[in-house]
């Protein structure tokens, strides 16, 4: 594995160093360099320190490791690959993502998944460990996002969750008491099939991030769907 250290890097030279470092890189002293990883494919990377904006933004097959935080748009259009982050994340994580994976041990800002679509095979899966803040799922048009609540108190997520959400599916742990969803979702306890569905995720995020799986799984999951695939017709179309 190479070692770059990245403090009098800014993320232009830093990505560069990283191209041409081999299948296998640490970074070390990351303080706050956008943009790492962008576009890459074939490559993992282990960051140390904070990461700034848009990490893994286009990754197109590379994994990539944050021992600690991360801030906002982590994943940000991200094609293929993974992404995980042993601390909590920022606002937008998983911008319009249409491919790979995201888990996050702790916990993420506003509007964690917003705009997720998938593709044919392509089904990107956002795992968020602790809680996520409002606006969740936000648009969402495919894919899967988990919210567990580990060692997180009340609500998991925020307000407004699921807002104009027409495609894909999110799993949240507990029964989901005082969350206000908006009319053209549905959430509903999760049927033993969806939690065959969401298990090996649940599972893939324990290995990560040494958690007991089973310790999660014992618990309810609400599940939440679109109504309609055009949850906007109402406010422009006349009956």
């Amino acid at each position: 594995m190479t070692t770059l250290f990245a403090k009098e890097l800014d993320h232009r030279a830093l990505n560069e160093k990283i191209r041409g470092a081999g299948e296998s890189v640490r970074v070390t002293g990351c303080l706050g360099q956008r943009f790492i990883g962008a576009g890459m494919s074939g490559v993992q990377i282990e960051v140390k320190g904070i990461p700034g904006n848009a990490l893994g933004a286009y990754l197109n097959g590379a994994e990539i490791t944050v021992d600690g935080n991360a801030q906002d748009a982590v994943g940000d259009t991200m094609n293929g690959g993974r992404i995980v982050v042993r601390g909590s994340i920022g606002d937008a994580a998983g911008y319009a993502m249409r491919g790979g994976e995201i888990y996050v041990r702790d916990n993420a800002g506003y509007r964690a998944g917003i705009h997720m679509k998938a593709y044919k095979e392509k089904i990107p899966v956002l795992v968020i460990g602790g809680h996520a803040g409002s606006f969740l799922g936000e648009y969402q048009a495919g894919g899967v996002i988990v919210v567990l609540g580990v060692n997180s108190d009340g609500r998991i997520v925020g307000d407004f969750p699921c807002t104009g959400m027409h495609g894909g599916r999110m799993f949240l742990r507990g029964t989901c008491e005082g969350i206000v969803f908006p009319p053209q979702v549905t959430a509903r306890e999760a049927s033993p099939e969806d939690m065959d569905a969401v298990r090996p995720l649940i599972e893939t995020y324990a290995a990560l991030f040494e958690k007991e799986a089973d310790a999660i799984l014992d618990s309810p999951f609400t599940v939440v769907t679109p109504d309609s695939a055009n949850p906007y017709r109402r406010m422009y179309v006349e009956n």
